[in-house]
């Protein structure tokens, strides 16, 4: 009894300690588990720390280096090559020739390859097998010398049609060097026009000021005392950085940003004003190769409110008179720019510019009495549509220079349609760019883009850019796509010039004006539109329809332009005459199109009337002619021949992309129950 007693003793204890060593393992499990989530978490915030310490440290070296970068302007500007005329010179890039696959001569055949075929066990077939081997060598042997002559004629004419292109180009360059060449001379000959706008080109194309400068004048010269008087646009007081460090506190979880002492940051935009105005007369008489210049005097001005009456105008912090033979003696990487301006050149510089506290300007370029030619000036943004078309293209050229481009408006005759000269230095993006400016209300038309197109290639150059105060339709879309053209429309021009320092608006509301009403309250017909001709042969005669729809629905019955209904609501889809060769036509302002419309559907059905027996299978070689308002050719799309016993066909289908422009989709599908049947697939319930 003891023993049976003691064996289940024992068996109870061993599963006792066989449970405890579970829990216990268990704990150890959940010990351990707590353990790694915690060295997780600790991980995990130490690296977020780390991340938030990195960060401020990364905008406190921000702080530093912009601020370093403001206090070592004049130095690192005078570092940086003088401005010349040369620098406008373009040497004529001509690619050399390229006959591509017209290069290899057609190879002849080989009359040993030529031998008889089959088996030729008598002497007569023997000898007819020679002659066929033979009439098959003259045969290919006269279509290989045919093939070669009209090889060497086509790379004739390529190597002509390439000579005349680098001749032209290499034209066009001389002329525009020859007009750089007599616009420095003009320079020399002290031509106030001419002086203003050379210096005006140094300022904009020096690279010595930081992002976030402004660059904006008014100049006048006078010949008499031979002094360029000018009003330059200062930076801004927060331009220098309001905090001076960035420290991240992990209890807050939240960075703290030391503020810069409000003493210091005034000492430093004082030094900026100073160094600026210095570095303008720098890269001014720095620039003047011809001697041209005597003296600068230079007024340097803030746009702000005035403290006084709250209204914006020019507010100038600092003024000076430096003659060239003071001025060039200075060794300006050296000098305490605020010294060197208020001392040794006996200018003024307002001692609180922070507040605003003014000098007295010295002269102004108005007080000069000749022209003063201006570049982004005014109280007030100017109305582009309402600027003179020479200060337009002048404020068109200034925009490209303050992009770092070196850009030039043309003469006002024998321009060959351009009327800004760029030339981008970038060395692989870079080169050539001719610059039309449209100074329009209404769409540009598509045959603006064509001509530009033409220039591009009489000119030889690299890109074209068409500006405009307006916009472009899509058929000016579709002929630019995949061209070296640019075209930038008035809402993007404003927006450019904004970020580059200068001034612009489009009529009172800033944006284009609306196209005006047509009679009775209906909207007018939009300058660009475009034309959807239909050609084909065959004698069926077809009903050419539109649909405006949605995905695969139709927006409602009334956008579904037929014979019975020839135009939509708005009027963007309509039914026009056709003009030879088409033999149908839909008129189409795919800019109009209602905002939930993603697709335009052609269709074309057997007129049942006139045609009451027929179907597609007279339908062949059809295609949509894609023309402008002008009715000029844009391009053809290809749509699918009808078939036997079909009376309904969809040609395809214009399909709304996600940046605005509008691709053309082969259609195809066929009907053999007419129009009524095709409509039904598209939510047209037919009675």
């Amino acid at each position: 009894m003891s023993r049976r007693s003691a064996g289940f003793v024992n068996t109870w204890a061993e599963v006792q300690r066989a449970q405890q060593r579970q829990v216990e393992a268990e704990r150890r499990r959940r010990r351990e588990e707590d353990r790694l989530a915690r060295d997780y978490e600790r991980r995990a915030a130490q690296g977020h720390r780390e991340y938030r310490q990195a960060e401020a440290r990364r905008r406190t070296e921000e702080l530093d280096a912009r601020v370093a970068e403001l206090q070592g302007l004049l130095a690192e500007g005078c570092r940086a090559p003088a401005f010349r005329a040369a620098s406008l010179m373009r040497v004529a890039e001509v690619p050399p020739f390229d006959p591509g696959g017209l290069a290899w001569p057609v190879r002849m055949p080989d009359q040993n390859q030529y031998r008889p075929q089959g088996g030729a066990w008598t002497a007569g077939r023997r000898a007819q097998a020679e002659a066929e081997a033979r009439a098959r060598f003259e045969h290919d042997w006269y279509q290989a010398q045919a093939a070669e002559a009209q090889r060497q004629q086509q790379l004739a004419a390529l190597q002509r049609e390439y000579e005349q292109r680098a001749e032209a180009q290499r034209s066009e360059v001389q002329r525009y060097n020859a007009g750089v060449s007599e616009a420095a001379a003009g320079v020399g000959r002290g031509e106030p026009e001419l002086v203003v706008e050379y210096f005006s080109t140094a300022l904009y194309a020096s690279g010595a000021w930081p992002d976030g400068f402004p660059r904006r004048l008014a100049a006048a010269f006078d010949p008499a005392a031979r002094q360029l008087v000018l009003n330059w646009e200062l930076p801004g007081y927060d331009v220098v950085p309001e905090a001076k460090a960035v420290r991240y506190i992990p209890a807050q979880d939240q960075d703290k940003e030391t503020a810069r002492p409000v003493t210091q940051r005034r000492a430093l935009y004082r030094e900026v004003l100073a160094q600026s105005v210095l570095l303008v007369l720098h890269q001014l008489f720095a620039a003047d190769e011809h001697g041209t210049l005597d003296s600068v005097a230079l007024n340097g001005f803030v746009d702000a409110p005035d403290p006084a009456t709250g209204r914006q105008t020019h507010i100038f912090l600092a003024t000076v008179m430096a003659r060239r033979a003071d001025f060039t003696g200075f060794r300006l990487e050296q000098v305490d720019a605020t010294s060197c301006l208020t001392e040794a050149l006996r200018g003024q510089l307002a001692t609180r510019p922070d507040q605003l506290t003014a000098v007295r300007p010295g002269r102004r370029p108005e007080e000069v009495g000749g022209q003063v030619v201006t570049h982004g000036e005014g109280g007030e943004e100017p109305d582009l549509y309402a600027m003179d078309p020479i200060e337009f293209e002048s404020l068109v050229a200034d925009l490209f220079r303050a992009m770092g481009m070196r850009a030039v408006t043309t003469q006002r005759s024998n321009d060959g349609g351009v009327d800004v000269d760029a030339l981008d230095p970038a060395p692989i993006r870079g080169g050539k760019i001719v610059v039309q400016v449209k100074r329009y209300r209404n769409t540009v038309p598509p045959t603006a883009v064509r001509d530009l197109y033409g220039t591009v290639q009489d000119a030889g150059a690299n890109k074209g850019v068409l500006v405009t105060t307006s916009g472009f339709g899509p058929g000016s879309h579709t002929f630019a796509r995949g061209k070296p053209l640019e075209l930038i429309e008035g809402g993007a021009l404003v927006d450019l010039l904004h970020r580059h320092g200068l001034r612009g608006r489009l009529g009172e509301g800033g944006r284009p004006a609306p196209a005006p009403a047509g009679p009775e309250g209906a909207a007018a017909a939009p300058a660009d539109h475009n034309v959807l001709g239909l050609m084909w042969s065959g004698t069926v005669a077809l009903d050419v329809c539109a649909l405006v729809c949605a995905g695969n629905r139709v927006l409602s019955d009334d956008h579904f332009v037929f014979f019975n209904n020839p135009r939509t609501p708005d009027g963007s889809v309509r039914t026009v005459s056709a003009s030879a060769p088409d033999r149908a036509a839909v008129g189409v302002s795919f800019d109009t199109l209602p905002p939930g419309a993603d697709r335009l559907v052609l269709v074309a059905a057997v007129d049942p009337e006139t045609n009451p027996d027929a179907d597609l299978s007279g339908f062949t070689d059809a295609c949509i002619r894609l023309l402008d308002a002008s009715l000029n050719d844009l391009g053809r799309l290809d749509v699918s021949d009808g078939r036997a016993g079909e009376t309904a066909l969809v040609l395809g289908s214009f399909r709304r992309r996600t940046n605005g422009d509008w691709d053309f989709v082969l259609g195809g599908k066929g009907y053999t129950g007419g129009l009524e049947e095709l409509v039904r697939d598209y939510g047209i319930e037919v009675e």
